[in-house]
């Protein structure tokens, strides 16, 4: 029997807009414009967070900052598009851009020299969460940390929102207690393992831990959600405030007859960005 393969992404794509599920994984129709400005910012925050570890991991080799900033920016021009969506009309590309540098120096003045037990970076994640093993989970996680003094395992994830969760929320989030499940599947049930987030709008850390028994409930949990979307027949929209990032807003039946969004487009030009140095504050 074929394994079924899920993500939390997914999972959370059918809770959010079942339509939009559609759309993306049973339709598998190519958006024209696939990335926001947002999604853009989090992936060069998240490359280069992941080249510093490598960098000190690897290469035993801490960067100094000015040439952390000199890979977010190449990574953001390497990878910037113009027809990017900017659902924010008060921000521009370049205000974005400068987030992350903004997200960068805190982030480096916090945690440097980064020697907090690094073990794995973009680590691929896949368990079965049944006894039958007929569901398959898979992910990523962005940092996995042997913790030095605790022994504890550590899932790190970083969040470029501007939003600052509940504790509440936190403690319900199911994705890194979906990767909790792979890493104690891995190293032993016996583990403790806590989850991080990094969140940088902020420059806070939050954290939360799960028992062996919250888990077998989120498994069971999990489960009854694939089921619940295999014998879905009706992909009906899910108008919201979130259809405003929706790469597919254009085609939808919710949105049909509605004016087109208007969008900010912007050519990033790095030469009139100063250098990490003169954001430090003193």
């Amino acid at each position: 029997m074929a394994k079924k393969i899920y993500s939390h992404s997914k999972l959370s794509s059918f809770e959010q807009c079942k339509l939009k599920f559609k759309y993306h994984y049973i339709d598998k129709i190519i958006p024209e414009t696939e990335k926001s400005i947002e999604s853009h910012l989090g992936d060069s925050v998240h490359l280069t967070l992941e080249w510093i570890y490598t960098q000190v991991k690897d290469n035993k080799k801490v960067p100094i900052l000015d040439e952390v900033i000199v890979y977010y920016s190449d990574t953001w021009e390497k990878n910037y598009l113009s027809e990017m969506v900017i659902v924010n009309d008060n921000l521009s590309a370049k205000d974005y851009y400068n987030k992350g540098i903004q997200f960068l120096i805190d982030y480096y003045v916090k945690h440097q020299p980064f020697d907090d037990g690094t073990i794995a970076l973009e680590k691929e994640i896949r368990v079965s969460i049944d006894e039958a093993g007929e569901y398959e989970i898979v992910g990523f996680i962005d940092r996995l940390v042997q913790n030095l003094q605790t022994g504890e395992y550590e899932i790190h994830d970083y969040k470029t929102a501007n939003s600052l969760p509940s504790q509440e929320k936190i403690d319900n989030d199911r994705q890194l207690a979906l990767y909790a499940i792979a890493i104690k599947e891995h190293f032993g049930k016996d583990k403790e393992v806590r989850l991080v987030w990094h969140y940088l709008a902020h420059n806070q850390k939050i954290q939360s831990k799960r028992t062996n028994e919250q888990l077998d409930l989120l498994k069971q949990e999990t489960i009854n959600l694939i089921k619940q979307i295999e014998s879905t027949t009706e992909f009906t929209p899910n108008k919201s405030r979130l259809c405003d990032w929706c790469e597919y807003q254009q085609m939808c039946l919710a949105w049909q007859g509605e004016n087109e969004k208007n969008t900010k487009q912007e050519k990033i030009d790095l030469n009139k960005y100063p250098v990490a140095s003169k954001y430090i504050k003193g």
